[in-house]
């Protein structure tokens, strides 16, 4: 039988890390930890994405954690290449992968077979020069050619159209066609996918959440930010996205008062915390398990 691929989810702050961490130790080095997220790629984003430590990471072989300089953009097609890499490069030892993180999305990037189309900026830019300021019409062109695509496009939204019009144009197909495979769950190209899904309950998370962020500013959050700004100055599209790092910043500028950094970290994370549940749900593999029952299942 082949190793199966381990799944660790849930929103954040639920507590993935820690148990992750008590699974890999209980497997006695057979396990080896990917980081499915899309800020613990970067390096010197350690405090405020909860990274795990030096000594951690030395306990237990990390995946996809400090490959990037914040000034780099991460996209899930990215991601999707070189998550599925690590696992197989896992897989080949002969060790079990243990995809950990609290993104849906780069989730299902890596495990089911997601298509991402191509993009050209030349070919985006000629588009765009082609129907600037007619979005009906480019509309009207996309339901020629693609009517399912058309009905989940606002005919007012031009970028959106035109990015429709962009991808038929480079691939030939249908941009609908690359939606087809959003809507199946259960067919992972990972045989034997085992999930588990942590989702405390809502005291409880938004309690773990305001802890966090507290350990957060205490543990240095700002004088990271500063040390950020001094080494790249601009942080990249994706790292700017990063809970903490806009607030910390705000804080550096004068813009937000010290005393509820905190707490607009919380708030923040918060609303974060709410759609990820929200993504999880939707998916029937993420059926809820206390860490009691992921412990008698993989240890």
């Amino acid at each position: 039988m082949a190793t199966p691929v381990l799944a660790l989810l849930g929103p954040t702050a639920s507590g993935k890390s820690d148990l992750a961490h008590r699974v890999a130790a209980d497997r006695a080095g057979a396990v080896e930890l990917v980081a499915v997220d899309a800020f613990t790629v970067y390096r010197g984003m350690d405090v405020g994405t909860a990274k795990a430590s030096p000594a951690e990471r030395a306990a237990v072989p990390h995946h996809l954690v400090d490959v990037l300089d914040p000034d780099e953009d991460v996209s899930v097609a990215w991601f999707q290449v070189r998550a599925r890499a690590a696992i197989d490069d896992i897989l080949a030892r002969g060790g079990t992968p243990l995809l950990v993180g609290g993104s849906g999305l780069y989730f299902r990037a890596v495990v089911d077979d997601l298509r991402f189309p191509p993009t050209d900026p030349e070919v985006r830019g000629r588009l765009e020069a082609v129907w600037a300021g007619r979005p009906a019409a480019a509309w009207t062109r996309l339901q020629e050619c693609d009517p399912d695509a058309a009905g989940r496009i606002d005919p007012a939204n031009l970028r959106r159209t035109v990015r429709a019009l962009e991808v038929m144009e480079l691939t030939g197909e249908r941009f609908s066609s690359f939606r087809d495979s959003w809507d199946t769950y259960v067919s992972s190209r990972y045989p034997g996918l085992d999930v588990a899904y942590l989702e405390p309950p809502t005291a409880e998370l938004r309690a773990a959440i305001r802890e966090r962020s507290a350990g957060m500013v205490a543990g240095g959050l700002l004088d990271e930010a500063r040390a950020l700004r001094a080494s790249v100055g601009e942080l990249s599209s994706t790292a700017r996205q990063a809970i903490g790092y806009q607030e910390a910043f705000a804080v550096l500028d004068g813009t937000l008062a010290p005393d509820h950094l905190a707490d607009t970290i919380a708030d923040r994370t918060w609303a974060y915390a709410r759609r990820q549940r929200s993504w999880f749900r939707r998916d029937p593999r993420c059926a809820p398990v206390t860490p009691a029952d992921v412990l008698a299942r993989w240890t």
